[in-house]
């Protein structure tokens, strides 16, 4: 069920703008924001808010990286696995995480802690090789400081 304050608050946005289209990301963030991943209803709740077709919604929700269709860990991690990321040692790093984690690349772990995503590229050369979790820098890595923070964020979790 979508929530009632929540679809007049976007509607509210929408209305700001000349063109409801020029809201599409952010309503479709803040509909992933609320169900934790761009719901099948949420991706119908955005179009009909923003005057679009089902389908156009789709087309955006499938173009960007950080727009996840489907359920995600509490924790998602996208591995940079740019040239500059790959050099700076990234590969070790992807096989120590999927390792630590027990799952594969694209995966979600059996407790829905962490999701271990690749992307192409974070901008973050001056850091590699680097990692975003729920969109925050960390880098430049090391096998140990990644082994920290997998720790830390458990603890959090607990």
């Amino acid at each position: 069920m979508f929530p009632e304050k929540l679809k007049c608050e976007l509607t509210a946005q929408i209305a700001r703008v000349a063109h409801p289209r020029e809201m599409a990301i952010d309503v479709i963030n803040a509909l992933q924001d609320h169900y934790g991943y761009f719901s099948d209803e949420a991706l119908a709740m955005a179009a009909e808010l923003l005057g679009m077709s089902p389908l156009e919604v789709e087309e955006l929700a499938t173009f960007y990286t950080f727009i996840y269709r489907e359920p995600v860990g509490k924790y998602v991690i996208h591995v940079c696995d740019s040239l500059i990321c790959w050099m700076a040692g990234e590969e070790n790093l992807v096989a120590h995480l999927c390792d630590r984690l027990g799952i594969r690349m694209g995966a979600t772990t059996a407790d829905g802690l962490f999701t271990l995503l690749p992307v192409c590229c974070i901008g973050y050369c001056d850091r590699a090789p680097a990692i975003l979790v729920n969109r925050k820098v960390y880098g430049p890595l090391t096998i140990a400081s990644l082994d920290r923070l997998i720790d830390k964020l458990r603890k959090d979790h607990a």
